[in-house]
């Protein structure tokens, strides 16, 4: 990739790994899937009325939505972890079994470092860490990873641009149409899960943690990190892209230590 755009891949990594810490305190004061249906409501609105939708079939924009937002983050909001970057591995596997993008022997050995990293976090996290979120998080991880190379192929079958955009404006595009088929599904599973006194209790009783957190969420983490990211996916192979979010877990180790004072234990430093 050009300089400029490992730039912006870094730039969304950087923005995606202080993102953890702020869904963190967030979710102190607001059910999880409820979180995450406010958070895509925010993304849609009013940018659905003002961004043109992508110049892909509708089955496209929803399976992406389905599985890069939906599943990634109905999961994730719901057991945040650090192996949620094995959507890497994952991704490019599946990119090299669909659309026969084999990674280069410097993707392969760069993913392996990255592994190698989240196992040796993982061993030093195993009896703090549930089974079950661990769980969630590898199914959230494995939905992101689907979301990718759905992404990636709807755009190598699609190669005009979206009217009135950019290549930027549509990746915007493809985030906040691919959106609009998040927030309904949460909110009901929020009801179900949390009840409707909890969730009208969280809707009428908005803290200022919960609204920034959710405004982060929605305009830096979604609008501009997945405007760019699948601008990115749609320009270059998925091994060349993905990987980049290898560095999301050392933002957001590094950003919990001065924020949350959640020092780095000797497994996380290795």
């Amino acid at each position: 990739m050009p300089r400029r755009h490992v730039a912006l891949a870094v730039l969304v990594a950087v923005i995606w790994g202080a993102n953890f810490v702020v869904i963190d305190l967030g979710l102190g004061d607001i059910p999880p899937t409820l979180f995450v249906a406010i958070r895509f409501v925010v993304v849609l609105l009013p940018a659905v009325f003002l961004v043109p939708r992508p110049a892909m079939p509708w089955r496209d924009v929803l399976t992406i939505g389905a599985f890069m937002s939906l599943g990634q983050f109905g999961l994730l909001y719901t057991a945040i972890a650090l192996v949620l970057q094995a959507q890497v591995v994952g991704t490019v596997l599946i990119a090299a079994a669909v659309l026969h993008e084999r990674p280069s022997r410097t993707q392969v050995i760069g993913v392996l470092v990255g592994v190698v990293g989240l196992v040796i976090v993982a061993v030093g996290r195993s009896a703090a860490t549930p089974a079950l979120g661990l769980l969630l998080t590898v199914a959230a991880a494995m939905s992101w990873a689907i979301g990718n190379v759905a992404a990636r192929r709807a755009a190598a079958h699609s190669r005009s641009p979206t009217p009135g955009a950019g290549s930027l404006g549509a990746g915007l595009s493809l985030t906040v149409w691919s959106a609009t088929i998040v927030p309904l599904p949460l909110f009901a599973l929020s009801l179900a899960i949390d009840g409707p006194d909890a969730v009208a209790h969280a809707l009428t009783h908005p803290t200022v943690a919960a609204v920034l957190s959710t405004l982060y969420t929605a305009w830096l983490a979604s609008l501009v990190g997945y405007g760019i990211w699948n601008t990115l996916l749609a320009r270059h192979p998925a091994a060349a892209v993905v990987p980049f979010a290898m560095l999301v877990p050392v933002v957001g180790l590094s950003t919990a230590w001065p924020v949350q004072g959640a020092v780095p234990n000797a497994w996380e430093a290795a």
